[in-house]
C-alpha cells in the first residue's frame, strides 16, 4: 500500500511550445515523403462527438448508447510549404499564375509538443501528434496596410479527418508518441521514419506500423 502524496518536486508537470512540424500529402492512397512546415502558430485541438444517447425501457433508464468520436483541429501558420497549396485548394496554371477553388487532398500531419516540469523547465520530455486523413478548409484572412505597429499576418486553416484502421481497435485520426515512456531506442527509430535520414525520406507510418516500432 502506498500513501498518496501530493506536489512532490518534479511532478509539477506542463505542456508548452510547437514544433517539428512536418507535412505528408497523400497521393494514390499513399503518404508521399514529408515536407517541412515552418512558421507553425498553433494547432488547436477539437475532438467532438462521444455524445451519449439515452434509451429507456420497463419504466427505468435501460441503456446509453455513444456516438464515435470525430477530430478537427484549427491550424494557424505564418507560412506554409510549396506542396500544401494544391491541399488548400490551389493550383498554379502558368507561371507565377495561381487559381483557387480547386478540389482539396488528404493530407498526415506530425508536430511536437514539449512537455514540461518544475525541475527540468521545458527539457523534461516532448509528445509526437501524428494525423491522419486531414483536409483543410480555409479561414478568413485579413490583409492590413503597414503601419506604426507591423504585424505579419497568419494563415489559418479549419481540419477535418477521416480515420484509418487500426488492429484490435476503433479506427483513429490522431496518434500521441510520449518521450517520457517511449522506449529510446524504438523512439529514435520511430523519429528517423517520420523526420528522414541520409539515405531515406521522410515516411508516415500507419498506426500499426507506430505500434510495431514502438513494441520491437
Amino acid at each position: 500500500m502506498a500513501v498518496l502524496s501530493w506536489d512532490d518536486i518534479g511532478a509539477h508537470f506542463y505542456e508548452t511550445g510547437l514544433d517539428h512540424g512536418v507535412l505528408y500529402p497523400l497521393t494514390a492512397g499513399a503518404y508521399t515523403p514529408g515536407v517541412v512546415w515552418n512558421g507553425l502558430v498553433s494547432v488547436s485541438e477539437s475532438p467532438s462527438g462521444a455524445e451519449p444517447t439515452p434509451l429507456y425501457a420497463d419504466n427505468i433508464k435501460y441503456l446509453t448508447l455513444t456516438s464515435l468520436e470525430e477530430f478537427a483541429a484549427t491550424l494557424e501558420a505564418f507560412t506554409y510549404p510549396n506542396e500544401f497549396a494544391i491541399l488548400d485548394g490551389s493550383v498554379e496554371v502558368a507561371d507565377g499564375a495561381i487559381i483557387g477553388q480547386q478540389i482539396r487532398g488528404t493530407f498526415g500531419l506530425v508536430y511536437r509538443t514539449r512537455v514540461g516540469n518544475d525541475s527540468e523547465g521545458d527539457a523534461h520530455g516532448y509528445k509526437l501528434h501524428l494525423l491522419y486523413g486531414l483536409r483543410a478548409a480555409p479561414s478568413e484572412r485579413a490583409y492590413q496596410t503597414v503601419n506604426d505597429n507591423p504585424e505579419a499576418i497568419t494563415f489559418s486553416w479549419e481540419l477535418s479527418s477521416t480515420p484509418v484502421p487500426v488492429a484490435g481497435h476503433q479506427p483513429t485520426s490522431y496518434v500521441i508518441v510520449d518521450s517520457r515512456t517511449a522506449d529510446p531506442t524504438a523512439l529514435a527509430a520511430l523519429e528517423a521514419v517520420l523526420f528522414g535520414t541520409v539515405a531515406d525520406d521522410a515516411e508516415l507510418p500507419t498506426p500499426d506500423e507506430v505500434i510495431t516500432l514502438l513494441s520491437a
